[in-house]
Order: structure tokens, then C-alpha cells, then sequence
């Protein structure tokens, strides 16, 4: 079945939609889930309730890729369940998760006129682009695939140790690229 008549059936409010959206995507979705929660089952969840909330939403949205927005639906709420996983647990610097290593940069106060998704989206590209392929790529694997510090570090060739370093730098020089553009204060 096509993208477009699975978003004909969540439009629709076909009750078919959710199963179909599964069949095409489930496996994908839970390995993005997966990825973030490293659970089978929380995992599992999040799809539910990623297929939930396109029930949900689709019917007055027309998403350009089914895809791409069922990953966002599902890594946002996989993102909002580690968080509450390990809401006040302290963790191993090692187990932390890439989304809390950013929080480092996020967690700075936003200026006023608070950006929009894209132009933030297309700030952080410029800066990636001015950094060498080795560091922008640590940096997309850990915060876009995923990756565990150990497997950067399988992949490069090289210590875990290097692989924080460069992370902990890059993240750093993202904040100060970030304030002169006027994102951060």
C-alpha cells in the first residue's frame, strides 16, 4: 500500500490505518524507538503510541512523508519516555543518552524571538558543515542515529574517550555558534 492511500485511510478514519502504517513501517519505527530507549518493549510502546497520535492528527494533516512523519511522532515520544525513565535516577556518565548530553546546549535560555524549527535546523547544518568530516560525522551518529560512544568508536577506529572528547568540544563549539547567531543568549 502507497504513503498516500495510507494517509486516505487515517483521513478517512479507516481503522485499518494504524495496522497498515505498521505493516509498512513498524519494524523501522521501533528500531528508532530502539535506538533511544534500548527496550523491546517501551520500544514497542512508543509505535502504539506513535500510530495513536497519527490516528490522532492525520485526519487535518497531510504530511509530505508518511516516513519521515511517523519517525518524528515516534522519536519524540521515545525521547519523552527515556526522560521519564530516567527521570531522578543519577546515570553513568557512560549510559548517558545523546539527548542529555545536548540538553547541556538546550538547556540555555532561548532569546526572545524564538526561532523557528527550520531556521534553527538550518543553523546547526551551517555549523556542521564548518567542521571536519571526522567530528561531523561523530556528531550525526550520536545525535542522529543514535550510536552508543562505543560503537562511534568501533566504527572510527578509535578510543571511547576521544569519541566524548570530540562530542563534549562540538557541542560546545554548537552553543557558541548558536549565540552568535542569536539563538542562545
Amino acid at each position: 500500500m502507497t504513503d498516500e492511500e495510507i494517509i486516505r485511510l487515517f483521513a478517512e478514519r479507516d481503522e485499518s490505518a494504524p495496522e497498515e502504517a505498521r505493516r509498512k513501517y513498524g519494524e523501522y519505527l521501533k528500531g528508532v524507538a530502539r535506538g533511544i530507549l534500548r527496550d523491546e518493549r517501551d520500544a514497542e510502546e512508543c509505535v502504539n503510541d506513535a500510530l495513536l497520535a497519527a490516528w490522532e492528527k492525520l485526519s487535518s494533516v497531510r504530511p509530505a512523508s508518511l516516513k519521515a512523519y511517523l519517525k518524528t511522532l515516534t522519536r519524540n515520544i521515545s525521547v519523552s519516555r527515556a526522560r521519564a525513565n530516567s527521570a531522578g535516577k543519577r546515570r553513568a556518565e557512560n549510559d548517558a543518552s545523546p539527548y542529555e548530553e545536548l540538553e547541556e546546549v538546550a538547556a540555555r535560555t532561548m532569546t526572545e524571538e524564538a526561532p523557528e524549527a527550520a531556521e534553527l535546523a538550518a543553523a546547526i547544518s551551517k555549523f556542521l558543515r564548518t567542521r571536519g568530516e571526522t567530528e561531523r560525522n561523530i556528531f550525526i551518529r550520536r545525535y542522529w542515529f543514535e550510536d552508543s560512544v562505543s560503537e562511534i568508536a568501533d566504527r572510527f577506529g578509535i578510543g571511547e574517550s576521544k569519541v566524548k572528547m570530540t562530542l563534549k568540544r562540538t557541542r560546545d563549539r554548537l552553543a557558541a555558534a548558536l549565540a552568535k547567531e542569536g539563538f542562545l543568549k
